[in-house]
Parts: structure tokens; C-alpha cells; sequence
């Protein structure tokens, strides 16, 4: 016995109708997944972004705050302190503090010896009961180093109208004072805050931490002077 097979006539419209949400519902699918990866490159794009420019401010300063010129090696190495009318009126003295506590000792700008006409001559570290010039200091233990109070005197400096002497400013050791000087005080006129420095004291952190108190910082000291530095 056969079986007849029964065609059943296809209606293009009804095969249209549902084909067409098929379509539409594809055609979603792949627009969705489209939207999503626009977004993901638009956020990956925006995160390149931040993080280039994090990364950029990071190494690179904004030239609005770089200084005019760089930085000495004294700014760099050294803190700054000074003191103001020093026992007399206009007797201005730096310290250059190091972070291994040796304090550098010189005249600041404001220094009563550079208003004079013809500016510093003459410098003698014969003051005392003893020339600093002579001092030998050696080994570890800074043997010989002569122990000084901020008012001990350091030398004398002349000028073509008065002398004036120069002091520790702080309590410690003596270690070695600029014999340079000696043969070329006119450094002390063109360079006193390099070359022209007069002495190096170590002090002690308890003796440092009392000295401080009497000392100001650069920002202090160009406020009370008036300076622009």
C-alpha cells in the first residue's frame, strides 16, 4: 500500500511574515553588539587618555611652574637658614645645614661689610686666643676640632672703612675654616655663598635643635629683608 505524500502549498506571504521578525530580530542582535563594542573603544579610548596624561603630568612639570633657572647645588643639597643682626645691628649671617648635620657658615647678602664702598679687603681668622686658619682637624672623632658657641668668634673682616667680626651662629665643632680667603677676600665679594663661605661646624642634634630656635628660613629672612632673591 502506498503512502501519498501530501504537498502543502507555500504562501509566500505567510513565510514573509515570518522571516521579517527573524530579520529584525538578527538585525537588533548584530546593532546591539556594534553599540557595545563603539562603547567599549570609547571607554578604552578615554581611559588611554587619562592614562597618558597622568603620566605626562607625573614626568613632565607644567612649565608655568618650572623656575627661570635650575636649581644650584647648594638649593638642592643644603637647607637654608640665616640670622639677622647677629650681637650688632646688620651682622647677617647664612647656614647652609646638610642632611648629615655639617653646617656651613657664611656672610648673607645683607651683611653690614658689603654696604661699605670697595665692599670686603681683608679677612683675618686670628681672633681669639688662636689662629682658626692653623686648625688641623683629623680621623673619625674630628681630633683637634676647637668646640665653639654661636657667639665664638670666627674672623675678622675689613673693609676700607670699619672691621667686623664674624661668629659661629651655632654651638658644635670647628672643623675647618676657608684659609682661601686669606690670599683672595675677594671672593667673599663675589661669591659668598659658594666659594666665599667661611667655615664648616659640625654640631650636635641637641645643640642643632637649640640653635634652630634663633635661626629663620629663606622665605623668613627675604620677608624681613625685603629681598627678592
Amino acid at each position: 500500500m502506498e503512502i501519498q505524500k501530501i504537498e502543502v502549498a507555500k504562501n509566500p506571504e505567510i513565510e514573509d511574515a515570518i522571516e521579517l521578525p527573524k530579520k529584525r530580530s538578527h538585525d537588533e542582535v548584530e546593532d546591539c553588539e556594534e553599540q557595545q563594542q563603539q562603547q567599549e573603544a570609547q571607554e578604552d579610548e578615554k581611559n588611554r587618555v587619562e592614562e597618558e596624561d597622568e603620566l605626562r603630568n607625573l614626568l613632565l612639570s607644567d612649565i608655568g611652574d618650572l623656575p627661570i633657572s635650575p636649581p644650584s647645588a647648594t638649593q638642592v643639597n643644603f637647607v637654608t637658614y640665616f640670622i639677622t643682626d647677629f650681637t650688632k645691628s646688620g651682622h647677617d649671617q647664612y647656614i647652609y645645614r646638610h642632611a648629615n648635620g655639617l653646617c656651613v657658615i657664611g656672610l648673607a647678602p645683607t651683611h653690614i661689610a658689603f654696604k661699605d664702598e670697595g665692599g670686603i679687603t681683608n679677612i683675618d681668622f686670628n681672633v681669639g686666643k688662636s689662629d682658626r686658619s692653623v686648625l688641623k682637624v683629623s680621623g673619625k672623632r674630628k681630633k683637634n676640632a676647637l668646640r665653639s658657641e654661636s657667639n665664638t668668634a670666627l674672623c675678622k673682616v675689613s673693609t676700607a672703612k670699619d672691621t667686623y667680626i664674624v661668629r659661629c651662629c651655632v654651638k658644635g665643632s670647628l672643623l675647618e675654616v676657608n684659609d682661601r680667603l686669606i690670599k683672595q677676600p675677594q671672593l667673599l665679594n663675589a661669591s659668598a655663598d659658594r666659594e666665599g663661605y667661611i667655615a664648616i661646624i659640625m654640631p650636635r642634634p641637641t645643640d642643632w635643635t637649640k640653635n634652630k630656635e634663633s635661626l629663620i628660613t629663606l622665605e623668613e629672612y627675604k620677608e624681613k629683608k625685603e629681598l627678592s632673591l
